[in-house]
C-alpha cells in the first residue's frame, strides 16, 4: 500500500510514519509537510535512509501539492493539523485555514485521484468537557476553543463528503498523546525539560483539570488498524483509559526525576479550559486494539527520553520556542 501521512514531520505523525514501517515491510509512505514551526525532519531521521519513505515539503491548503502526492496514492492519513489550544486562543486564523480549509483540499484530492480510504485524524476535545461518565462516537459535539472548533469543522466537511460523494472515509478522536518527538509546547515536554533544566513548571488555575493519556505508541497502533479494518464511514475513539489530573501529572514528571513541587507555579486560566474529557473506546476495542503501555511506563519512558536527547529540545527552545513562551507565560522562568 502507498501512503501518503500529511503532517508526518510532526509528533504523532512522525510515530506513525515509524511505525507504518516497521510493521508493513510492503507499504510505502510519502510525508507531505509543511514543516512549520512544530514540523522538524529530526523527527524521521531514522527512517530518512528507508527507500520506502519520501518527504515532499509542501501545504495541504495547496491543490497542486496535495494533487502530486495523491496520484498513486491507496491511503491519505490526515495528521496536519493546528493543533495547541493556547495559540488557538491568540491566533485562530491559522487554525482554520490548515484544519478546515486543508482538510476540504485533501477530501476533493481524495475524490479526484481515487483515492481508496482517507482517514482523518481528530481529538476528543471536540466533545467539550464531561463532568462525568465517558463520550461515545454519536454524542454531540461542543468544541471550546478555536481549536477545537476547527477540528470538528474539518470532522463536518469529512462526513458530509461521505454522505454527498461517497469518499471512502474512516476517523479518530484520540486523547492526550505523550511519548517522544513532541514539541516542547505541549504540558508533557514542556514540563519535562523545564524541569530538566530547573525551571518553573506553569499550571493552569487549580491543577485540576483532567485529561485521559495515551502512550503515542499505543494510539498510532490504533491508528494504523482503523485504517486497514475499520468500518467505511465510521468514527472511532482512541484513549488510554488514563484519567490523571493536570497537577498529578506534574507530580509524576518531578518524582521520576527525584524532584518536589518547588518549581510548580500557579499560572492564570486559560480562557474556556474544559474541565475533564473521557472516552468510550468500546468501538475501537472490538476490533482488537488495546492500549498496551501503562501510564507509569508511559511516562518514565518519555521523561527518559526527554533527558537522552537534549541536543534535540535544546535547539527548539532556542528559536521560535523561545518567543512564544515569553510571550505566554511573561517569561517565566524560575
Amino acid at each position: 500500500m502507498r501512503i501518503v501521512v500529511t503532517g508526518g514531520a510532526g509528533f504523532i505523525g512522525s510515530n506513525f510514519v515509524r511505525l507504518v514501517l516497521a510493521e508493513h515491510p510492503g507499504d510505502k509512505v510519502v510525508v507531505l509537510d509543511k514543516l512549520t514551526y512544530a514540523g522538524n525532519l529530526d523527527n524521521l531521521r531514522d527512517v530518512s535512509g528507508d527507500p520506502r519513505y519520501s518527504f515532499v515539503k509542501g501545504d495541504i491548503c495547496d491543490p497542486e501539492a496535495v494533487d502530486e502526492v495523491a496520484a498513486g496514492a491507496d491511503a491519505i492519513v490526515n495528521f496536519a493539523a493546528e493543533t495547541h489550544v493556547d495559540r488557538s486562543i491568540s491566533g485562530p486564523e491559522d487554525f482554520i485555514r490548515t484544519d478546515v480549509i486543508g482538510t476540504h483540499v485533501l477530501l476533493d484530492a481524495v475524490r479526484a485521484r481515487g483515492v481508496a480510504r482517507f482517514l482523518q485524524i481528530s481529538t476528543d476535545e471536540v466533545y467539550g468537557d464531561i463532568a462525568e461518565g465517558a463520550s461515545v462516537e454519536t454524542d454531540v459535539l461542543r468544541p471550546s476553543s478555536p481549536y477545537s472548533a476547527s477540528k470538528a469543522s474539518g470532522e463536518l466537511l469529512v462526513l458530509a463528503y461521505r454522505r454527498t460523494y461517497g469518499t471512502p472515509i474512516v476517523m479518530t478522536r484520540s486523547s492526550n498523546n505523550y511519548g517522544p518527538w513532541q514539541y516542547p509546547e505541549k504540558i508533557v515536554p514542556l514540563f519535562v525539560t523545564n524541569a530538566l533544566d530547573r525551571q518553573a513548571l506553569p499550571i493552569y488555575g487549580d491543577g485540576r483539570n483532567v485529561r485521559d493519556w495515551i502512550y503515542v505508541d499505543d494510539n498510532c497502533r490504533a491508528l494504523d488498524l482503523v485504517l486497514r479494518e475499520g468500518a467505511d464511514g465510521e468514527i472511532y475513539n482512541v484513549g488510554g483509559g488514563n484519567e490523571v489530573a493536570n497537577l498529578d501529572l506534574t507530580r509524576g514528571i518531578l518524582a521520576e526525576l527525584g524532584l518536589g513541587e518547588e518549581l510548580v507555579r500557579y499560572v492564570t486560566d486559560r480562557p474556556g479550559h474544559d474541565r475533564r474529557y473521557a472516552l468510550d473506546c468500546a468501538k475501537v476495542r472490538a476490533l482488537g486494539w488495546e492500549p498496551r503501555v501503562s501510564f507509569a511506563e508511559g511516562l518514565a519512558r518519555t521523561v527518559a527520553w526527554y533527558g537522552e536527547h537534549r541536543e534535540w529540545w535544546e535547539k527548539i527552545k532556542s528559536g521560535e520556542w523561545r518567543s512564544y513562551y515569553e510571550r505566554q507565560y511573561h517569561g517565566l522562568t524560575t
